[in-house]
């Protein structure tokens, strides 16, 4: 077979797998599970060329366990089926399965019964978030963990290894091409292979240069500026962007994120603005998003780029408010510090002298809801940036009004 260099490269044991030492860095939950040699069902998930396939193969490999691998999408119902013979066979058989969310139906309910009974372990891949994508019945017997795009450090010393393997012999590359390969692949080590080894075989002389990547490479530089600032700095630039209310940087940030083909991430960052940055000021905008995002789902690239232009064009020039936010992150610093009091008596399950609101005139009646031992404490503070909000705090005014009479 004539096997791409991302795969010769690939590691076999985790300490080799680089990046995600958040999960096999030195006592980090995969790698004592690999050290107590314990295995359960599992779904990695991230973006592609971070290494999903090389823990699971890495891990089945040091625990020396039976595997199989799958794709949802290509493996028909049989192909299920002989693997479930082979799982009663060996008494236990990990199956690696990529695409796990676009497994259907009719093989979820063949799988369910021998995941819940141990008899088979999966080790699930996807791109696409687990809890949006993922049926919650498999999803609930497995352990989900979220892969990072890998660092340019990390796919150089990938380059870097292959350089000196025995399958790019008599390579010539110096620094400045490894990096330039490493900036080309936005976090994806299996890009950076491709690109290295497709340059690699583009030469006469096995001489890699900034020219000759440069004339392999299809796609332009889209995410990095002069400065090679990375990924998560054009993502940050688009939320704020968006913050900001500039909508011509928005777009800007957009149109590169789409160039990179990066749409799960453009709904996340619009998800997360809709309420972090819009929330109450314009609370229409959570469902208006969504709404979007299955617009986009439908049509794909490159026709998903016009209503994410509009969603975008209307996030920027959207009042703001994090008055939602803020309010709770101040709960949830009390609660931290250890502020927080017996829950009153009269709003108990056994509640003894609870005054229930919808019998009283404009369904309030005043009475304490917080423990005594931050009564009166306020965490939600009102912005004027929208009508919508201002309606809110005309409320919020005079039920504080109401409360504090005597």
């Amino acid at each position: 077979m004539n096997e791409p260099l991302a795969i010769k490269m690939r590691p076999t044991c985790s300490k080799d797998i680089l990046g995600q030492q958040h999960l096999l860095g030195k006592n980090k939950i995969l790698s004592n599970l690999i050290k107590n040699k314990k295995i359960f069902s599992m779904i990695l998930y991230g973006p592609p060329g971070v290494g999903k396939t090389s823990i699971a193969l890495a891990i089945t490999n040091e625990l020396n366990l039976k595997c199989r691998s799958l794709n949802a999408t290509i493996n028909n119902k049989k192909d299920f089926d002989i693997v479930i013979e082979e799982a009663k066979m060996y008494n236990g058989l990990v199956v690696i399965m990529d695409e796990i969310h676009r497994l259907n139906k009719d093989k979820q309910d063949l799988l369910l019964p021998y995941l819940e009974s141990g008899l088979i372990t999966l080790i699930g891949m996807t791109t696409s978030n687990p809890y949006h994508k993922i049926n919650p019945a498999i999803r609930s017997r497995c352990q989900i963990f979220e892969l990072k795009l890998l660092t340019n450090e990390d796919i150089i010393e990938g380059l870097k290894k292959a350089s000196k393997s025995e399958y790019l012999k008599g390579i010539k590359i110096d620094k400045k091409t490894i990096e330039l390969i490493a900036m080309m692949s936005s976090g994806d080590l299996r890009n950076a292979y491709n690109l290295l080894e497709m340059a690699y075989y583009s030469t006469d002389d096995f001489k890699v240069t900034k020219e000759v990547v440069e004339q392999v490479n299809n796609k332009p530089i889209m995410l990095y500026d002069k400065n090679e600032d990375g990924h998560y700095d054009v993502i940050s630039a688009f939320q704020k962007s968006i913050r900001g209310s500039d909508v011509n940087a928005a777009l800007h940030y957009l149109a590169r994120l789409i160039e990179a083909e990066d749409l799960d991430i453009i709904y996340r960052r619009m998800s997360v603005i809709a309420y972090e940055d819009i929330g109450l000021a314009n609370p229409s905008m959570g469902p208006r998003v969504d709404a979007v995002i299955n617009t986009c789902e439908r049509l794909g690239l490159p026709e998903a780029r016009i209503p994410l232009a509009v969603m975008v064009i209307d996030l920027a020039l959207s009042p703001k408010s994090n008055s939602a936010k803020t309010a709770l992150d101040n709960a949830l610093n009390d609660i931290r510090k250890g502020s927080t009091g017996s829950v009153p008596n009269h709003i108990k399950t056994s509640a003894i002298g609870y005054k229930y609101p919808h019998d009283y005139p404009h369904a309030f009646v005043k009475q304490q809801y917080l423990p005594d031992a931050i009564k009166g404490r306020k965490y939600y503070e009102p912005k004027t940036t929208s009508k919508y909000e201002i309606n809110l705090k005309n409320t919020y005014d005079k039920l504080n009004t109401l409360m504090e009479k005597e």
